[in-house]
């Protein structure tokens, strides 16, 4: 894949333009364009209704991007990671900034997205992993411009990282107030208590008094962290060690789930299935027939 450099008035930019193969575009986050640019005077880059997702850092100078009704400046050292299906436009200031992008896509990625924002993820931040996301765009330019004939696994997997990243760094509550951080530091306790006892029955006023928390704060506040409601994340705890002793043990079906917390078979059953999209049994059948005994320990994930 050739690299396109073009000089114009503007701006200086080396790109590539990326075709992926149809399996790449059925199954996998597929890159469309990577490169970087100079800006040579101020100007305006406008864009709208790209099936796309733009993930850009400032090297140098300074600029602008408005996007969803906002305006957020940029400087060396800021990213933005923008949902090209909607309108938005970057502006060098006369500072006149140089940038490394990609624009990429994949089905799964309205839903990657909205989580990111849902965890607090800005439109515009400083990172602290600015050699890392470098990195990682530099790493993506050479893959697609090598003749790597696993070329669009490797790009997934370039990616998948540059997700991650910003996954991990997306912690940025609305409003960081004095109690928001104390919830957060709080938040570990009560889930290592649910790790702990999710074969009991929990409710949310017993956490609410034994951590002397507001049960209403304590709900929004697990969520934003972990992603899950409080009765959906002990439903995975339950539903993973009962996984757990199926495959690894000859306890009756209605055994496991008292053990696990769901003394109740009907329910377990329904539960199990609605997870799984098989029985108990059929998961237990499923994975046995090549059953071991070696003792195994396990941690619930």
């Amino acid at each position: 894949m050739d690299a396109s450099i073009f000089q114009g008035n503007l701006v200086r930019s080396d790109r590539i333009v990326y075709t992926p193969s149809p399996f790449a575009k059925e199954n996998l986050i597929y890159l469309q364009e990577v490169g970087r640019l100079q800006a040579l005077q101020p100007h305006t880059s406008q864009r709208e209704h790209l099936a796309s997702y733009l993930f850009f850092l400032v090297e140098e100078g300074e600029g602008s991007v408005r996007f969803g009704g906002s305006q957020f400046s940029l400087r060396k050292g800021d990213c933005a990671f923008l949902d090209c299906t909607t309108p938005y436009s970057h502006r060098s200031s006369d500072l006149l900034w140089s940038l490394k992008w990609v624009h990429f896509y994949g089905s799964n990625m309205p839903g990657i997205y909205e989580k990111y924002i849902q965890r607090g993820g800005a439109v515009c931040f400083t990172t602290e992993y600015f050699q890392e996301y470098s990195g990682l765009l530099d790493q993506l330019y050479d893959i697609a411009a090598s003749e790597f004939y696993i070329r669009d696994m490797k790009l997934y997997e370039k990616l998948t990282s540059l997700l991650t990243l910003l996954m991990e760094e997306s912690w940025n509550p609305a409003v960081p107030s004095a109690d928001t951080r104390q919830g957060k530091r709080d938040i570990q306790p009560i889930r290592r208590y649910l790790e702990q006892n999710y074969q009991k029955k929990i409710s949310l006023d017993e956490l609410s008094e034994q951590f002397y928390i507001n049960k209403y704060y304590l709900t929004r506040i697990f969520k934003e962290y972990y992603g899950l409601s409080i009765s959906s994340y002990l439903q995975q705890l339950r539903i993973t060690r009962a996984k757990q002793l199926l495959r690894f043990t000859d306890l009756p079906v209605e055994n496991i789930g008292t053990q696990c917390g769901i003394p109740d078979p009907n329910y377990f059953s329904r539960i199990f299935r609605k997870i799984e999209g098989v029985s108990p049994g059929q998961f237990r059948s499923m994975w046995n027939k090549g059953k071991t005994d070696d003792g195994q320990q396990f941690r619930l994930h």
